[in-house]
Order: C-alpha cells, then sequence, then structure tokens
C-alpha cells in the first residue's frame, strides 16, 4: 500500500514539475517573442513610477497580452530596480524583453516633447514639438521669438514636464557675443557668462542639454569641438595655402562663411581669397567692413556707406592688407575645410547673380560684366 502511493506521489510530482516546466518554457517563448504592438508608440515613464504600473499602463496601450511575465522576466534579468523616467520610443511588434532593456537602459529620452532654442544670425527662436512614434518625424507645437510677449501655454507646459528634453542649436555664421547674449534666455540653463570666448572658437552644431546645466559648461563643450575641428583640418589643409596658423585658417573660414549659404559655392569662394592673398590683393569683402562697425555685437541692418568702406579698422579688408585681425564669425565644419581645400580656380572676383549665388571672374572686365547684369537684376526687381 505505501508503495502504491509512494508511486502515485512520484507520478504526481513528475507531472508537476512536467507542467511547471511547460509554465516556464511558455512564459520565456512570450518574454522574448512578437510583442502585439500594431504601430510604434511613445510610453511616458512618470518619475517614481515602477514595473507594475508600467506593466498595466502598457497592457492597457495593447504592447502586452500578459504584464505578469514581463514583470517576471524583468526580475529574472535584475532589471526591476532600473526603471527609468523618460519617455520611452517602443517599436511596432516589440518584445516584452525589448521592452524592459529599451525602459531600463538609461539615457536621454528618444521620444516625446523636446524644446529646440535656434539661435541664428538676424534672430533666435524657441520651438516646441513632438515625435510622432507612428512616423518617426516631429510635429510642431509652437514656436515663438524670447522676449516677445509671454511665452505659449504649450511652452509653459512642457517646462513643467520632467521628461521635456532640450537641444540649442547654433546656425553657422553667428557671433560668439550673439551666442553668449542669446543663451541669457535659455530658461533651462543656469549661471551667468563673464567673459565673451574668441571669436570664431565655438562650433555651430545642435547640442543636446539638461534642466540646470551650466551656460559656460555648453560654451566649453561648443570650444572644444571648434578646437578639435579645427586641428584635424589643419592638419589635412592644402600644403600651398598663404596661411600660417589655425588662427589664420579660421579667419579665412569665418569670411567664406559670411560671404556665401550655397554649399557648393564654398570651395569656389575660398579660392577667390586664396588667390588674392597669393597675388598681394587686399579681399575688400563687405562682411569685414561690417564687423568692424558691429564688432560683432548683433547686424548692421543697412547697406554700408562709402565713408564706412574708406573707415580702417583692424577688420576692413577695404584697406588693410591680408586677413582680419581676428576671425569675423564662427564658421562651421564645412567652411572650414572649404578654407582648407578651396577650389583650384584663377577667380579674383564675384558678384551677386540674382539666383543666390554668384558669378566668378577671372579679369575685371569680366566682372564689370557680371557687376553690371547684377545691378540690372536689382533694378526690374525695385520696379516689380
Amino acid at each position: 500500500m505505501w508503495r502504491h502511493i509512494a508511486s502515485n506521489a512520484l507520478t504526481f510530482l513528475v507531472v508537476i514539475a512536467f507542467l511547471l516546466g511547460g509554465v516556464i518554457l511558455w512564459g520565456q517563448s512570450t518574454y522574448h517573442a512578437e510583442g502585439s504592438l500594431d504601430e510604434a508608440m511613445c510610453l511616458r515613464v512618470k518619475s517614481g513610477a515602477n514595473m507594475r504600473g508600467v506593466s498595466q499602463q502598457l497592457a492597457v496601450e495593447g504592447a502586452i497580452s500578459h504584464p505578469s511575465i514581463l514583470r517576471v522576466g524583468a526580475d529574472y534579468t535584475d532589471k526591476t530596480q532600473l526603471l527609468k523616467a523618460g519617455s520611452w520610443l517602443i517599436p511596432e511588434n516589440a518584445s516584452m524583453s525589448e521592452i524592459v532593456d529599451i525602459i531600463t537602459r538609461g539615457g536621454a529620452s528618444t521620444c516625446g516633447t523636446e524644446v529646440i532654442y535656434r539661435i541664428g544670425v538676424t534672430s533666435s527662436e524657441i520651438e516646441v514639438r513632438e515625435l510622432d512614434p507612428t512616423t518617426n518625424r516631429f510635429v510642431e507645437k509652437a514656436e515663438f521669438t524670447p522676449g516677445e510677449g509671454e511665452p505659449p501655454a504649450e511652452y509653459v507646459k512642457v517646462r513643467d514636464q520632467a521628461d521635456t528634453r532640450y537641444r540649442v542649436a547654433i546656425a553657422e555664421g553667428t557671433t560668439s557675443w550673439q551666442i553668449v547674449n542669446a543663451l541669457q534666455s535659455v530658461d533651462a540653463l543656469s549661471g551667468d557668462v563673464e567673459e565673451v570666448p574668441a571669436e570664431g572658437m565655438l562650433a555651430p552644431d545642435s547640442y543636446e542639454v539638461s534642466e540646470g546645466d551650466e551656460r559656460t559648461a555648453l560654451l566649453d563643450r561648443m570650444r572644444a569641438a571648434q578646437e578639435a575641428i579645427l586641428a584635424a583640418v589643419w592638419e589635412d589643409r592644402d600644403p600651398d595655402l598663404p596661411l600660417e596658423t589655425p588662427e589664420d585658417l579660421l579667419k579665412l573660414a569665418s569670411i567664406v562663411e559670411k560671404e556665401t549659404g550655397l554649399a557648393e559655392e564654398r570651395e569656389q569662394v575660398a579660392s577667390v581669397f586664396v588667390n588674392r592673398l597669393n597675388q598681394g590683393m587686399r579681399l575688400q569683402t563687405d562682411p569685414t567692413v561690417i564687423y568692424g562697425i558691429t564688432e560683432g555685437q548683433g547686424t548692421l541692418g543697412r547697406g554700408l556707406r562709402q565713408s564706412e568702406l574708406r573707415k580702417e579698422t583692424p577688420w576692413n579688408t577695404y584697406v588693410i592688407n591680408g586677413l582680419p585681425a581676428t576671425p569675423i564669425a564662427n564658421p562651421g565644419r564645412a567652411s572650414i575645410e572649404a578654407a582648407a581645400q578651396p577650389a583650384s580656380t584663377d577667380f579674383i572676383f564675384f558678384v551677386a547673380d540674382g539666383s543666390g549665388g554668384h558669378a566668378f571672374a577671372e579679369t575685371l572686365a569680366e566682372h564689370n560684366e557680371n557687376v553690371a547684369r547684377w545691378r540690372q537684376i536689382e533694378a526690374e526687381r525695385n520696379n516689380q
């Protein structure tokens, strides 16, 4: 009798073990299987949230079908306590294991709301945008100029959200003073800037920042980035350039930056100034005259006067020989590279051609024809 009972008990335990093993295998398979999410979603994990609440949220959104399996899987992989607050992009059909990895990995939010502080040459603006997870494209929610009236409600709202991301975007050709001045209106940053960095030594780019970051720390990042770019490009420069130092390259690049907005023209514009330097000709470029008037503190906002073209300043290349005393703006990498590797041409003149670009010339006679053509275009536009 006892043998019979023992045999039945053993059989029962074997069945239980078999069933338990099957459940474990099913759970593992379900945890790693393709998920039920029909289209990508943005999952917002609030500060202080736990894995139970997040798993239930995912179930309500239709991203998972078994919240308990997600929690068990997170526990088994020691990730339950690694849950990170933020906004996380969950791809279509993501498995539970992939979702757990996404929400515990950390780093910057991968979706949700982003505030971009755009610092330009003539103006600055603030844009609030949100990533549409289904298209993976940003949708603009608000845009305004700082200091002009009250900020829109959408901006005020997202500024109070802990998972809002922030970015400072610097346009090519801005001056160091313009950047420092504009950073004062970036309310996501903190601290004062006591000294404007050297002209040309801030790399125009898009910089991700966090709430409360120091303005000086961001400027240090810009300076380090520009130093790295300048060092690398100087190393690969054309050996025949009439430039003696990396600072000379930066001066030339800043002129190229201010003289054209067309990417395909940069090397040609650079070649004009290199040819002039090689021939001992003055550069005669208007942006250097303007910088001598403003010293980088804002824009001129009007045309140049003849008296200003004749007035000597450390930057006025109509009056001084060679390069200006300092760069006249912060050039981007493309302009620095163009100045270091200019096109091989015999051009020594250029003038606007009416299309947004320039007409280049090797001789004064050709240049005069181009100038006459440009003046005719201007006259026709004024009569319209």
